[in-house]
């Protein structure tokens, strides 16, 4: 698939122009796409909520001491201040987009600079699901190899606090559930073929045969290639 050929991708978020790294190939098919939830990622990423009862609380003592022109500054100053963390949130909503294939995750992401990123599932060693709410949540995910993403390009869609080895994250989704078994189906069909492979390759040569043995040629899977035995 394409964009192109599926609309309903470009019509979804941010498209990717036919970049390979963030457009779904012919083969690949699309599991599911989605984008955070707005009022969600504005109190978890964004910290919208805590921010403003931050202020509230600064009010409250200041009226409490009977300052009432230190009241109103900080009324002013929260909602300027939670109204700038909202208005981000909502440009991140807005350049987000997460496609989940068979064969890999793309993240289209960026509120300065646009980037797309690509998780192979087969790299994917577990999935972290973190419900909010009755059907929202955030989805972590551990991956194997040395290939490390940078925490400040991946911000703020990564698992907090992991900076030494950072985690990819679906936030704020809504579906969590439904889209973390997608994820972990079709991970563990990766995980089945990469076992598969190494099995194959990690099996020993057969001696060469003479006589009318070596008439018959014998086959084995060697990186993806068929070759017989000399004959």
């Amino acid at each position: 698939m394409t964009d192109a050929a599926d609309p309903s991708i470009e019509e979804a978020g941010p498209t990717a122009h036919g970049d390979p790294m963030g457009t779904p190939a012919a083969d690949e098919e699309v599991l599911w796409k989605g984008r955070p939830d707005l009022a969600l990622l504005s109190r978890t990423a964004f910290h919208t909520r805590s921010v403003g009862l931050y202020f509230i609380a600064l009010i409250a003592i200041s009226v409490a001491l009977g300052n009432g022109n230190a009241a109103i500054v900080l009324a002013v100053l929260g909602v300027i201040g939670v109204s700038i963390l909202y208005g981000l949130a909502w440009l991140s909503v807005r350049t987000t987009l997460y496609i989940l294939t068979d064969t890999r995750l793309i993240m289209r992401i960026g509120m300065a600079i646009e980037t797309r990123i690509n998780v192979p599932l087969k790299h994917v060693t577990s999935a972290n699901l973190k419900k909010r709410g009755k059907d929202h949540g955030d989805i972590a995910l551990e991956l194997g190899g040395e290939r490390l993403l940078g925490y400040a390009l991946l911000w703020p869609h990564v698992r907090p606090w992991r900076f030494n080895r950072p985690q990819p994250m679906l936030r704020a989704i809504p579906e969590a559930e439904k889209v973390a078994s997608l994820l972990a189906e079709a991970t563990a069909a990766h995980v089945a073929i990469e076992r598969g492979l190494t099995k194959v390759k990690a099996k020993a040569p057969q001696p060469v045969q003479s006589g009318e043995e070596a008439a018959q040629p014998q086959r084995g899977h060697v990186d993806g290639e068929w070759k017989g035995a000399p004959a």
